[in-house]
């Protein structure tokens, strides 16, 4: 059973950076990939990237140009580096340890491995 935690979130001011990580644990993440996912209250969830079990990253459209994802030195854990945050990118971030990367894929499905959360607020 692998257990996973999101940490970095925070407020900063638009324009500013954040970096989200996604730590896992209770096993490895060979054979899995690793996805972003956010949540605003009243909205549907939203795919924000993936990095597939062999590194292969993946965006939504919102974020190309903006936001990359990456292995951390520790393979265990993967980033979100987020710049030039808007606003609009302000919701609750989810990481999600699946067996695919499908962005559109936004319903808990059997065998993922999701995180509590950590929450994103992009504000002057």
């Amino acid at each position: 059973q692998l257990h996973v935690v999101e940490s970095g979130g925070g407020l900063v001011q638009p324009g500013g950076s954040l970096r989200l990580s996604c730590t896992v644990s209770g096993g490895s993440l060979d054979y899995y990939s690793v996805a972003w996912y956010r949540m605003v209250p009243g909205k549907e969830r939203e795919g924000v990237s993936c990095l597939t079990a062999d590194d292969k990253p993946h965006y939504g459209d919102s974020v190309k140009g903006r936001f990359i994802v990456a292995r951390a030195n520790t393979t265990n854990t993967v980033s979100l580096q987020m710049d030039n945050l808007k606003p609009e990118d302000t919701a609750e971030y989810f990481c999600v340890v699946r067996r695919f990367c499908l962005l559109t894929m936004t319903r808990v499905q059997s065998g993922d491995f999701w995180g509590l959360g950590t929450q994103v607020t992009v504000s002057s």
